[in-house]
Protein backbone atom coordinates (compact mmCIF):
# COMPACT_ATOMS: atom_id res chain seq x y z
CA UNK A 1 0.00 0.00 0.00
CA UNK A 2 1.39 3.42 -0.96
CA UNK A 3 1.97 6.15 1.61
CA UNK A 4 -0.54 8.35 -0.23
CA UNK A 5 -3.24 5.67 0.10
CA UNK A 6 -2.52 5.23 3.82
CA UNK A 7 -2.77 9.01 4.42
CA UNK A 8 -5.98 9.31 2.40
CA UNK A 9 -7.50 6.42 4.33
CA UNK A 10 -6.70 8.17 7.63
CA UNK A 11 -8.21 11.43 6.38
CA UNK A 12 -11.39 9.74 5.15
CA UNK A 13 -12.19 8.94 8.78
CA UNK A 14 -11.78 12.49 10.10
CA UNK A 15 -14.32 15.25 10.68
CA UNK A 16 -13.79 18.62 9.04
CA UNK A 17 -14.47 21.95 10.70
CA UNK A 18 -17.23 24.19 9.36
CA UNK A 19 -16.17 27.84 9.43
CA UNK A 20 -17.67 31.06 8.16
CA UNK A 21 -16.38 31.74 4.62
CA UNK A 22 -15.64 35.41 5.40
CA UNK A 23 -13.35 34.64 8.37
CA UNK A 24 -9.69 33.60 8.00
CA UNK A 25 -8.63 30.37 9.68
CA UNK A 26 -6.23 32.22 11.98
CA UNK A 27 -4.60 35.63 12.46
CA UNK A 28 -1.90 36.65 14.92
CA UNK A 29 0.75 39.27 15.59
CA UNK A 30 4.34 38.18 16.16
CA UNK A 31 7.94 39.22 15.54
CA UNK A 32 10.46 38.52 12.79
CA UNK A 33 13.73 39.79 11.37
CA UNK A 34 14.04 42.37 8.59
CA UNK A 35 17.50 43.59 7.60
CA UNK A 36 18.88 42.36 10.91
CA UNK A 37 16.28 44.19 13.02
CA UNK A 38 13.20 42.95 14.85
CA UNK A 39 9.90 43.92 13.23
CA UNK A 40 6.24 43.13 13.92
CA UNK A 41 4.57 40.52 11.74
CA UNK A 42 0.96 39.94 10.84
CA UNK A 43 0.40 36.28 10.01
CA UNK A 44 -2.80 35.35 8.18
CA UNK A 45 -3.99 31.85 7.35
CA UNK A 46 -6.71 32.24 4.74
CA UNK A 47 -9.51 29.72 4.61
CA UNK A 48 -9.43 28.35 1.07
CA UNK A 49 -10.45 25.15 -0.68
CA UNK A 50 -7.20 23.66 0.60
CA UNK A 51 -3.93 22.32 -0.71
CA UNK A 52 -4.24 20.51 -4.04
CA UNK A 53 -1.60 17.98 -2.95
CA UNK A 54 -2.86 17.43 0.59
CA UNK A 55 -1.04 14.13 1.20
CA UNK A 56 1.78 14.99 3.60
CA UNK A 57 2.27 12.61 6.53
CA UNK A 58 2.44 15.26 9.27
CA UNK A 59 0.00 17.93 8.02
CA UNK A 60 -3.37 18.39 9.71
CA UNK A 61 -4.07 21.80 8.18
CA UNK A 62 -6.23 20.14 5.55
CA UNK A 63 -9.00 19.98 8.15
CA UNK A 64 -9.11 23.78 8.33
CA UNK A 65 -9.99 24.04 4.63
CA UNK A 66 -13.39 25.29 3.50
CA UNK A 67 -15.80 22.55 2.46
CA UNK A 68 -16.92 24.82 -0.37
CA UNK A 69 -14.21 26.97 -2.02
CA UNK A 70 -14.78 30.60 -0.96
CA UNK A 71 -15.70 33.18 -3.57
CA UNK A 72 -13.66 36.29 -4.40
CA UNK A 73 -15.80 38.45 -2.08
CA UNK A 74 -15.40 35.94 0.78
CA UNK A 75 -11.62 35.99 0.46
CA UNK A 76 -11.48 39.78 0.34
CA UNK A 77 -13.61 39.89 3.50
CA UNK A 78 -11.15 37.46 5.11
CA UNK A 79 -8.36 39.82 4.10
CA UNK A 80 -10.18 42.84 5.56
CA UNK A 81 -11.02 41.00 8.79
CA UNK A 82 -7.37 40.01 9.19
CA UNK A 83 -6.23 43.60 8.90
CA UNK A 84 -8.45 44.66 11.76
CA UNK A 85 -5.65 43.19 13.91
CA UNK A 86 -3.05 45.55 12.46
CA UNK A 87 -1.37 48.13 14.63
CA UNK A 88 -0.02 51.48 13.50
CA UNK A 89 3.55 50.31 13.03
CA UNK A 90 5.81 48.89 10.35
CA UNK A 91 5.32 45.20 9.76
CA UNK A 92 5.85 42.14 7.61
CA UNK A 93 2.75 40.36 6.34
CA UNK A 94 2.92 36.58 6.13
CA UNK A 95 0.29 34.88 3.98
CA UNK A 96 -0.60 31.22 4.40
CA UNK A 97 -3.47 29.24 2.89
CA UNK A 98 -2.62 25.79 4.29
CA UNK A 99 -1.62 25.24 0.68
CA UNK A 100 -0.28 27.62 -1.98
CA UNK A 101 -1.02 31.32 -2.31
CA UNK A 102 0.18 31.22 -5.92
CA UNK A 103 -2.16 28.37 -6.89
CA UNK A 104 -5.02 29.87 -8.93
CA UNK A 105 -7.32 27.08 -7.69
CA UNK A 106 -6.89 28.28 -4.09
CA UNK A 107 -6.59 32.03 -4.60
CA UNK A 108 -7.77 33.21 -8.01
CA UNK A 109 -5.43 35.49 -9.95
CA UNK A 110 -7.82 38.45 -9.66
CA UNK A 111 -8.20 37.96 -5.90
CA UNK A 112 -4.46 37.57 -5.39
CA UNK A 113 -3.69 40.72 -7.37
CA UNK A 114 -6.24 42.74 -5.39
CA UNK A 115 -4.79 41.56 -2.08
CA UNK A 116 -1.25 42.37 -3.16
CA UNK A 117 -2.29 45.78 -4.53
CA UNK A 118 -3.88 46.67 -1.19
CA UNK A 119 -0.76 45.57 0.65
CA UNK A 120 1.32 47.64 -1.73
CA UNK A 121 -0.75 50.73 -0.94
CA UNK A 122 -0.36 50.29 2.83
CA UNK A 123 2.73 52.22 3.92
CA UNK A 124 3.04 50.12 7.10
CA UNK A 125 3.76 46.96 5.10
CA UNK A 126 7.47 46.65 4.39
CA UNK A 127 7.55 43.10 3.06
CA UNK A 128 5.14 40.31 2.11
CA UNK A 129 5.92 36.60 2.51
CA UNK A 130 3.61 34.08 0.83
CA UNK A 131 3.73 30.31 1.21
CA UNK A 132 3.49 28.17 -1.92
CA UNK A 133 4.55 24.85 -3.37
CA UNK A 134 7.30 25.14 -6.01
CA UNK A 135 5.15 24.02 -8.96
CA UNK A 136 3.19 27.28 -8.79
CA UNK A 137 6.28 29.48 -8.87
CA UNK A 138 6.74 30.76 -12.41
CA UNK A 139 8.35 33.94 -13.69
CA UNK A 140 5.00 35.03 -15.15
CA UNK A 141 3.13 34.63 -11.85
CA UNK A 142 5.91 36.29 -9.86
CA UNK A 143 6.18 39.17 -12.32
CA UNK A 144 2.46 39.93 -12.01
CA UNK A 145 2.59 39.59 -8.23
CA UNK A 146 5.56 41.91 -7.87
CA UNK A 147 3.97 44.49 -10.17
CA UNK A 148 0.81 44.50 -8.04
CA UNK A 149 2.70 44.66 -4.74
CA UNK A 150 5.44 47.11 -5.66
CA UNK A 151 7.59 46.24 -2.64
CA UNK A 152 9.63 43.38 -1.21
CA UNK A 153 8.15 39.96 -1.89
CA UNK A 154 9.29 36.57 -0.65
CA UNK A 155 8.04 33.08 -1.47
CA UNK A 156 8.14 30.49 1.33
CA UNK A 157 8.47 26.87 0.24
CA UNK A 158 7.93 23.81 2.43
CA UNK A 159 10.98 21.96 1.18
CA UNK A 160 11.26 19.93 4.45
CA UNK A 161 14.59 18.28 3.50
CA UNK A 162 17.11 18.30 0.67
CA UNK A 163 17.02 14.49 0.66
CA UNK A 164 14.57 13.25 -1.99
CA UNK A 165 14.26 9.81 -0.40
CA UNK A 166 13.27 11.23 2.99
CA UNK A 167 10.89 13.76 1.41
CA UNK A 168 9.21 11.01 -0.60
CA UNK A 169 9.25 8.05 1.81
CA UNK A 170 8.88 9.80 5.19
CA UNK A 171 6.87 12.93 4.33
CA UNK A 172 5.19 12.16 0.97
CA UNK A 173 5.69 15.72 -0.23
CA UNK A 174 5.25 15.13 -3.94
CA UNK A 175 8.14 17.13 -5.39
CA UNK A 176 11.93 16.95 -5.64
CA UNK A 177 14.88 19.07 -4.55
CA UNK A 178 15.44 19.94 -8.21
CA UNK A 179 11.89 21.37 -8.31
CA UNK A 180 12.84 23.61 -5.38
CA UNK A 181 16.03 24.75 -7.13
CA UNK A 182 14.08 25.58 -10.31
CA UNK A 183 11.55 27.62 -8.32
CA UNK A 184 14.33 29.42 -6.44
CA UNK A 185 16.08 30.35 -9.66
CA UNK A 186 12.81 31.63 -11.16
CA UNK A 187 12.21 33.75 -8.06
CA UNK A 188 15.64 35.31 -8.19
CA UNK A 189 15.23 36.23 -11.84
CA UNK A 190 12.18 38.26 -10.79
CA UNK A 191 13.83 39.88 -7.77
CA UNK A 192 11.87 37.73 -5.32
CA UNK A 193 13.61 36.25 -2.28
CA UNK A 194 13.16 32.70 -1.04
CA UNK A 195 12.42 31.24 2.38
CA UNK A 196 12.74 27.47 2.84
CA UNK A 197 10.97 25.51 5.54
CA UNK A 198 12.81 22.40 6.73
CA UNK A 199 11.29 19.73 8.98
CA UNK A 200 13.18 18.32 11.95
CA UNK A 201 12.31 14.67 12.57
CA UNK A 202 9.60 13.50 10.19
CA UNK A 203 8.13 10.03 10.68
CA UNK A 204 10.43 6.98 10.47
CA UNK A 205 13.69 8.82 11.31
CA UNK A 206 15.70 8.31 14.48
CA UNK A 207 16.78 11.36 16.48
CA UNK A 208 20.36 11.14 15.23
CA UNK A 209 19.34 10.63 11.60
CA UNK A 210 16.97 13.60 11.87
CA UNK A 211 19.73 15.87 13.19
CA UNK A 212 22.13 14.81 10.45
CA UNK A 213 19.47 15.30 7.79
CA UNK A 214 18.75 18.85 8.99
CA UNK A 215 22.40 19.87 9.06
CA UNK A 216 22.93 18.50 5.54
CA UNK A 217 19.72 20.12 4.36
CA UNK A 218 20.70 23.54 5.71
CA UNK A 219 24.02 23.34 3.88
CA UNK A 220 22.35 22.13 0.66
CA UNK A 221 19.58 24.74 0.80
CA UNK A 222 21.53 27.83 1.84
CA UNK A 223 22.73 28.67 -1.72
CA UNK A 224 19.09 28.91 -2.85
CA UNK A 225 17.34 30.59 0.10
CA UNK A 226 17.96 33.81 1.98
CA UNK A 227 16.10 32.47 5.01
CA UNK A 228 15.79 28.92 6.34
CA UNK A 229 13.13 28.13 8.94
CA UNK A 230 13.47 24.90 10.90
CA UNK A 231 10.05 23.52 11.75
CA UNK A 232 10.15 21.14 14.71
CA UNK A 233 7.65 18.40 13.91
CA UNK A 234 4.61 18.35 16.18
CA UNK A 235 1.78 15.83 16.26
CA UNK A 236 -1.32 17.16 14.51
CA UNK A 237 -4.64 15.35 14.78
CA UNK A 238 -5.80 13.15 11.92
CA UNK A 239 -2.35 12.52 10.43
CA UNK A 240 -0.11 9.52 9.92
CA UNK A 241 2.24 10.98 12.53
CA UNK A 242 -0.72 11.15 14.93
CA UNK A 243 -1.52 7.47 14.46
CA UNK A 244 2.14 6.54 14.99
CA UNK A 245 2.30 8.73 18.11
CA UNK A 246 -0.80 7.09 19.60
CA UNK A 247 0.81 3.65 19.08
CA UNK A 248 4.06 4.77 20.72
CA UNK A 249 5.94 4.63 17.42
CA UNK A 250 6.80 8.32 17.18
CA UNK A 251 8.24 10.93 19.54
CA UNK A 252 8.55 14.60 18.51
CA UNK A 253 12.11 15.92 18.39
CA UNK A 254 14.06 16.87 21.47
CA UNK A 255 14.62 20.59 21.90
CA UNK A 256 18.30 19.76 22.36
CA UNK A 257 18.26 18.46 18.77
CA UNK A 258 16.94 21.80 17.56
CA UNK A 259 19.71 23.62 19.44
CA UNK A 260 22.32 21.38 17.83
CA UNK A 261 20.87 21.93 14.36
CA UNK A 262 20.54 25.70 14.72
CA UNK A 263 24.02 26.17 16.19
CA UNK A 264 25.78 23.97 13.65
CA UNK A 265 23.75 25.29 10.72
CA UNK A 266 24.43 28.93 11.59
CA UNK A 267 28.13 28.38 12.16
CA UNK A 268 28.42 26.75 8.73
CA UNK A 269 26.24 29.37 6.98
CA UNK A 270 26.79 32.71 8.77
CA UNK A 271 25.22 34.77 5.96
CA UNK A 272 21.94 32.82 5.95
CA UNK A 273 19.14 33.80 8.32
CA UNK A 274 18.20 30.59 10.18
CA UNK A 275 15.15 30.66 12.43
CA UNK A 276 12.79 28.37 14.32
CA UNK A 277 9.53 28.75 16.20
CA UNK A 278 9.09 25.72 18.50
CA UNK A 279 5.31 25.33 18.27
CA UNK A 280 3.79 23.39 21.19
CA UNK A 281 7.20 23.20 22.89
CA UNK A 282 7.14 21.35 26.19
CA UNK A 283 3.98 19.35 25.43
CA UNK A 284 3.91 15.62 24.70
CA UNK A 285 2.75 16.33 21.14
CA UNK A 286 5.35 19.03 20.55
CA UNK A 287 9.14 19.22 20.70
CA UNK A 288 10.26 18.66 24.27
CA UNK A 289 13.04 17.58 26.61
CA UNK A 290 12.37 16.41 30.17
CA UNK A 291 9.84 19.05 31.20
CA UNK A 292 12.13 20.91 33.59
CA UNK A 293 14.19 22.75 30.97
CA UNK A 294 11.68 22.98 28.10
CA UNK A 295 10.67 26.58 28.69
CA UNK A 296 14.24 27.87 28.93
CA UNK A 297 15.45 25.98 25.85
CA UNK A 298 12.42 26.99 23.76
CA UNK A 299 12.89 30.62 24.76
CA UNK A 300 16.59 30.45 23.79
CA UNK A 301 15.55 29.15 20.37
CA UNK A 302 13.16 32.09 19.96
CA UNK A 303 15.82 34.58 21.05
CA UNK A 304 18.32 33.06 18.64
CA UNK A 305 15.80 33.42 15.81
CA UNK A 306 15.60 37.18 16.42
CA UNK A 307 19.30 37.77 17.08
CA UNK A 308 21.12 35.07 15.07
CA UNK A 309 23.48 34.83 18.05
CA UNK A 310 24.42 31.22 18.84
CA UNK A 311 25.85 32.45 22.14
CA UNK A 312 22.34 32.28 23.63
CA UNK A 313 22.76 28.49 23.72
CA UNK A 314 26.05 28.49 25.64
CA UNK A 315 24.68 28.44 29.20
CA UNK A 316 21.83 26.00 28.59
CA UNK A 317 22.11 22.77 30.51
CA UNK A 318 20.00 20.14 32.23
CA UNK A 319 20.48 16.63 33.57
CA UNK A 320 18.39 15.34 30.64
CA UNK A 321 21.02 16.44 28.14
CA UNK A 322 23.04 13.28 28.76
CA UNK A 323 19.92 11.16 28.17
CA UNK A 324 19.38 13.01 24.88
CA UNK A 325 22.96 12.21 23.86
CA UNK A 326 22.33 8.50 24.55
CA UNK A 327 19.12 8.61 22.49
CA UNK A 328 21.02 10.12 19.57
CA UNK A 329 23.71 7.45 19.94
CA UNK A 330 21.46 4.40 20.32
CA UNK A 331 18.14 5.02 18.61
CA UNK A 332 19.32 3.81 15.21
CA UNK A 333 19.62 0.35 16.77
CA UNK A 334 15.87 0.38 17.44
CA UNK A 335 15.19 1.23 13.75
CA UNK A 336 13.87 4.66 14.72
CA UNK A 337 11.46 3.47 17.42
CA UNK A 338 11.58 5.90 20.39
CA UNK A 339 13.77 4.85 23.33
CA UNK A 340 12.04 7.25 25.74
Amino acid sequence: MSLTKVIRDIRSRQRFKINRPDKPTAVWIGKDLLDGKTIATLTVIFQTGGCRWGNCAMCGYVYDSAQKPPLHDDLIKQFENAFLRCRDEDLIVKIFTSGSFLDDCEIGAETRQEMLSRLGEDSRVKKVIAETRPEYITQETLSRSRASLGKRFEVAIGLETSNDVIRNDCINKGFSFSDFIRASNAARLEGVTVKAYLLLKPAFLSEGAAINDMIRSINDTAPYAETISINLCNVQRGTLVDEMFERGDYRPPWLWSAVEVLRTGKESNPDTVIISDPVAAGSARGPHNCGKCDRDVAEAIRVFSLTQDTGVFNNLDCECKELWRKVVELEDFTFGAPIV
